[in-house]
């Protein structure tokens, strides 16, 4: 997939993101946030799992600890929603392996903690 190339799924998620954070605004603690952007996935038909279960292997040995990202969205998208002042490295490097553990190319945070809406799109 090309880095540059416009991408539907992940214009309808930020776009469900964005509805979430006007109608909210900040201050409310992510479990909040990931309820409100389920109703929302529902209303614009965005197939959304929260909080599935991914297995991680270390080479070819199955781990007994299991990857819990908040949604995967069109059986595509990795979504990691954050309450934050900002996004950084630390969150942006969660997201990258949350994408190495489901083999998916396409990731979003989506940080509902500051002044204004924050999204950053990452793609392996």
């Amino acid at each position: 997939m090309v880095k540059d190339e416009r991408d539907p799924r992940t214009y309808a998620i930020i776009g469900a993101g964005m509805e979430v954070y006007n109608e909210m605004g900040s201050g409310y603690n992510e479990p909040i946030y990931h309820e409100s952007l389920e109703v929302e996935f529902q209303r614009r038909g965005v197939a959304a799992v929260h909080e599935p279960p991914v297995r991680v292997y270390y080479k070819d040995v199955l781990l007994k600890k299991e990857y819990t990202p908040d949604f995967i969205c069109s059986g595509a998208v990795v979504v990691e929603v954050k309450v934050l002042d900002r996004l950084t490295g630390k969150e942006e490097s969660q997201l990258l392996n949350y994408l190495k553990a489901t083999k998916l190319h396409v990731g979003l945070l989506l940080n509902f903690g500051g002044e204004e809406f924050e999204w950053k799109r990452m793609v392996l």
